[in-house]
């Protein structure tokens, strides 16, 4: 029985019902006030994530974004599976459950000449029951061939009519996939759920089923590699290899990072049959409910418009945004596909036309230092000019030392050379065999940065030589664009229009000149405005500010405002190698001041949790070089931040990191670990030897065997209950 509230029970009935009804009211203005919002921002990403088109800024976009997760932060009874702000979910647990598919995902057999193609439309058609070879009997989509991972998208209907993704999978084995649906989430270009009315117009089902590709766009993969590099990583080989990674990680925050794209070219119904008669339909309509499918696409019946098609392609494949590695040519009839059926592996109505290999030979003429963003000297070989793919190629990259020793290169040597889209073209092997002469020089790296002749490091047990000068000219442009981001010092306005005029013109050589800047100075920025006169056509070309009045002024207050931004983000803004947004932090609260961590030994600096010997060394090598010190007594003269709170310890858990693994018998993964970091305790989710202790339950899995293998200490829930209790 309910029994009301005595305030309530004390109105009368009239009084009780409009105190209901103003309840009601203002529960369906949240209501309406959220749904708005997703729906904008929906709008918004389907126009900056699928169509390429945005219409506001990242600014106003976040905004949008924060707004939604205030108001669902205050009415969680109001968040949905599909909301924008639910795209990153909690982790999956230790591998990915095995899931069939609905048909097979079988692979493409290839063609890589004319006459093999021409061969695969004569059996095509001789299938098919049609004789003539340009007839409209069969016709043919062509379809640009994406290098990157196969991917099943599998959408579910919703009581009110709507579809919403539920299940993703990769290709596996062809027959079962991995269902990765907690990574797939937090792809942008996938839509979470699509409005019943979209599917009524373009005359599609609730549940259905999208098979497409997962590529990494050559923008993000040339970002992510130079974040690997700043790490002191290895950078990845190719885009295709770097997304079949990352959706394969157990961290879906880490895939959201990284963006990936995911391009739709297949629509199916839940049982895996073509949805539409005509493939050429199923990529309309794949477009109209909201994915991404690429544009470059066509119909015809013709082998040689097929042909011609695959030779602009080839053509074009270098000015896109992403990799291409041949064409995809399918029978455009549903019906006409069924009747042409499988091989034991391949579809018979399916061929990738594969491009060649972009290589070529020629020789090396020299070998010089390139002086990375990030300090990193590459080795780059001078060579003879050679046409691949279409460009003139006179340059290659190296790598590093080792790939110098691996490759035996020397001065003069021939050697082949490959070309993809993503990177410089880089040097395969050194050409063995009697008409190519070997070289006469062996190339030494230098002692000294060539930019700013600072003595050049190379770590014990690391492949790369680096120049530690944060101020190396080098260096700069990155230095400056990564001390004014957002999440560092914040300062709006110093982008890299105004950075490359600041170095050309030599107001700024170094990140303290900032401070130093002037109304004068900025003034002095200028670009060209090409105009066009509406009668008679003519071009006209005049130089205007690009930095105008009202912007200077808000530029120098940015600039002025970062001054009191916290020592954590001026130690990251340093560019420190290694040194992360959370390592920063977690200097700053151990040292307390930025003369306290110059000073600090190797050992002081590995008694700070999650800093081990290699972090220690590039801070100690950074502050260790004459011209970062200076740059350092230059910032705190401006009146930078260099003190803060030192952390104290308030548990016997501080300090102490724990992994979990397996299945606890009453805690969940997320109880234990908020429990752990309420008592200052950290959770990590990998196994080191700075594991104090891993927290191993029922199906533990390769962590119980790496603790084992470590000697880290292994204790079951109810041991770590008793920790927990002595902690408090």
């Amino acid at each position: 029985m309910f029994v009301p509230f005595p305030e309530q029970a004390a109105l009368s009935e009239p009084a009780a019902r409009g105190v209901s009804y103003h309840v009601r009211s203002m529960s369906d203005a949240v209501q309406n006030k959220i749904d708005a919002l997703r729906e904008k921002i929906r709008h918004h990403e389907r126009l900056y994530y699928v169509l390429d088109q945005p219409a506001i800024s990242d600014a106003k976009y976040d905004d949008l974004v924060r707004e939604l997760q205030r108001l669902e932060a205050e009415h969680p009874n109001l968040i949905t599976p599909d909301s924008p702000t639910q795209r990153v979910g909690g982790k999956p647990k230790e591998g990915f459950a095995k899931v069939a598919h609905s048909r097979p995902m079988l692979s493409i057999d290839n063609v890589t000449s004319e006459e093999e193609l021409r061969d695969w439309d004569r059996r095509v058609r001789s299938l098919a029951g049609d004789k003539a070879p340009n007839s409209s009997q069969v016709s043919y989509v062509c379809e640009f061939k994406m290098d990157g991972l196969s991917m099943a998208l599998q959408y579910h209907a919703a009581p009110d009519g709507s579809s919403h993704l539920a299940r993703g999978l990769t290709r596996g084995n062809g027959t079962i996939g991995e269902d990765v649906t907690t990574n797939v989430r937090t792809i942008r270009s996938v839509p979470l759920s699509i409005p019943a009315a979209t599917l009524r117009k373009a005359h599609v089902p609730s549940t259905f089923e999208v098979r497409g590709e997962i590529v990494m766009p050559l923008a993000a993969f040339r970002k992510a590699n130079e974040e690997r590099e700043a790490q002191g990583l290895e950078p990845a080989a190719n885009p295709r290899n770097y997304a079949a990674g990352t959706i394969r990680t157990l961290q879906p925050n880490i895939v959201a990072q990284r963006r990936l794209d995911f391009y739709a070219y297949f629509l199916l119904t839940e049982s895996g049959e073509d949805l539409l008669p005509e493939q050429a339909e199923a990529l309309d309509a794949l477009t109209a409910i909201g994915f991404r499918v690429n544009p470059h696409r066509e119909a015809m019946t013709s082998i040689d418009k097929v042909l011609a098609f695959v030779e602009k392609a080839e053509t074009t494949r270098n000015s896109l945004g992403y990799e291409i590695d041949g064409v995809v040519i399918k029978v455009n009839s549903a019906q006409v596909q069924r009747r042409l059926g499988y091989t034991g592996r391949a579809p018979r109505w399916a061929v990738a036309y594969k491009f060649t290999a972009r290589a070529g030979i020629t020789q090396v003429e020299d070998i010089r230092v390139q002086v990375g963003r990030t300090g990193k000297l590459t080795p780059v070989a001078v060579l003879t000019p050679v046409s691949i793919g279409g460009t003139t190629v006179s340059r290659a990259t190296l790598h590093n030392a080792d790939q110098l020793e691996r490759l035996g290169l020397l001065i003069g040597d021939y050697v082949k050379v490959e070309r993809g889209g993503d990177v410089i073209p880089k040097v395969v092997e050194v050409v063995m065999d009697a008409e190519y002469p070997r070289g006469h020089k062996k190339f030494h790296f230098p002692t000294h940065c060539p930019d700013c002749n600072s003595e050049i490091v190379r770590t014990e047990g690391e492949v790369d030589y680096r120049c530690v000068n944060v101020d190396c000219p080098a260096r700069l442009t990155g230095s400056l664009l990564h001390f004014a981001s957002r999440g560092v010092m914040n300062i709006e306005g110093l982008g890299e229009a105004v950075v490359a005029q600041l170095l050309e013109r030599k107001l700024v050589r170094s990140i303290a000149d900032l401070y130093t800047l002037t109304d004068a100075d900025l003034a002095q920025l200028q670009h060209e405005v090409v105009t066009r006169d509406k009668k008679t056509g003519e071009e006209k070309t005049r130089t205007q500010a690009l930095v105008g009045p009202r912007e200077r002024t808000d530029l120098l207050a940015e600039i002025e405002a970062s001054k009191k931004v916290p020592l954590n983000r001026v130690l990251y803004g340093l560019g420190i190698r290694f040194v992360g947004e959370r390592t920063a932090q977690l200097l700053a609260e151990e040292f307390g001041s930025m003369e306290a961590l110059m000073a600090a030994s190797l050992e002081d600096l590995e008694r700070v949790n999650e800093v081990g010997p290699r972090v220690s060394q590039a801070i100690r090598e950074f502050f260790d070089e004459e011209k970062n010190r200076a740059l350092v007594r230059k910032l705190e003269k401006a009146g930078l931040t260099f003190t803060a709170e030192k952390r104290k310890k308030t548990s016997q858990l501080e300090g102490l990191t724990f992994v979990l693994t397996g299945t606890l018998p009453h805690l969940s993964r997320e109880d234990a670990k908020a429990r752990i970091e309420s008592a200052g305790g950290r959770v990590s989710g990998s196994v080191s030897k700075k594991t104090n202790y891993v927290v191993a339950g029922e199906d533990a899995g390769s962590k119980l065997d790496k603790a084992r293998e470590l000697g880290v200490q292994v204790i079951d829930e109810a041991r770590l209950l008793e920790v927990l209790a002595t902690s408090t």
